[in-house]
């Protein structure tokens, strides 16, 4: 293990989930507007950035299925429906990519981890 992946790990051994899923939304939404803002050098980077932003959202979307989800029914509901239609961005992108494309993902990303954030301070 290198030196930054064990401060990674400590930096966020001692946050909450709400946090962590917070950081890995903004992690993946910086990834996709650095791809976005460097169109042309960085290109070769979008098939696993979207790939990482897929896998996040895989994860969300299976915790709104979890049986001891503690969100209410039209919370998970409002989040699998927009996991869908981040699976189908994706999906789009892939087909046909452009970077103006990237901004919806992006914008959804943070917006998420806002509200986790802002949900992190209340608690």
């Amino acid at each position: 293990m290198d030196v930054s992946q064990n401060y990674t790990q400590n930096d966020v051994s001692g946050l909450k989930e709400s946090e962590l899923e917070s950081r890995a939304l903004i992690r993946t939404a910086s990834s996709l507007n650095l791809i976005k803002d460097n169109w042309e050098t960085r290109i070769g980077e979008l098939d696993e950035a979207l790939e990482k932003n897929r896998k996040l959202w895989t994860i969300i979307a299976s915790a709104m299925n979890e049986d001891d989800c503690p969100q209410p029914i039209e919370i998970r509901n409002s989040i699998l429906s927009l996991a869908m239609f981040v699976f189908q961005r994706t999906m789009d992108i892939i087909a046909n990519p452009a970077p103006q494309k990237l901004e919806v993902l992006i914008n959804i990303n943070m917006n998420i981890a806002k509200g986790l954030s802002g949900n992190a301070e209340n608690k």
